[in-house]
């Protein structure tokens, strides 16, 4: 996606986002986001839809407003609505991530992937948010547990840019640089 459109997807969400929190429903807002990402990705042929020079904005319109129906606040589908007729629909994936980035940011959380040999237990991935949310500055972290057996054990996490590795592979990898770099 050109920078352009995401600039244009962070206005938007932006301004969803300013409607959210005076409404007091962030999190609400969040969630039918969610679903709309979701659906668009469950149903690739959709997206081509909305770009189709041959469907009208009505029908466009129509298609969300029946798909959606009344699961959605006014807020979202006025959103939705909004971007069909400036044909922006290209940009909904970039809009729902930027909210979520919104959200995130006020309760002061961040996105944490960690890779593990197994997956981690409720409590594993609490332990996990406790210790490295501090690190990051924030109180909690949001855990995407990813299974990867080639660590052998221990955990790698990344958060944003920044990469803890704990697992043992990652330790052999070290080693093997500093044995390396020792020789020369």
């Amino acid at each position: 996606m050109s920078r352009d459109l995401e600039v244009i997807a962070k206005r938007y969400a932006g301004a969803l986002f300013d409607i959210a929190r005076e409404n007091d429903n962030v999190e609400q807002i969040k969630n039918e986001l969610m679903v709309v990402k979701d659906v668009f990705h469950q149903t690739p042929d959709l997206m081509n839809v909305f770009e189709h020079p041959k469907f009208t904005t009505a029908e466009k319109k129509n298609i969300i407003q029946t798909s959606f129906g009344s699961s959605l606040s006014t807020h979202v589908m006025n959103t939705l609505l909004t971007l069909i007729e400036r044909k922006r629909m290209a940009i909904v994936f970039d809009l729902v991530n930027q909210f979520e980035r919104f959200a995130y940011e006020q309760q002061q959380t961040a996105a944490a992937k960690v890779y593990s040999v197994k997956p981690l237990t409720e409590e594993e991935q609490m332990k996990v948010s406790a210790v490295f949310a501090k690190r990051v500055g924030k109180t909690t972290l949001r855990i995407e547990n990813v299974i990867d057996p080639t660590l052998i054990g221990g955990i790698k996490v990344r958060i944003g840019n920044r990469i803890f590795d704990g697992s043992i592979s990652g330790k052999l990898k070290r080693m093997e640089r500093e044995l390396v770099s020792a020789k020369s």
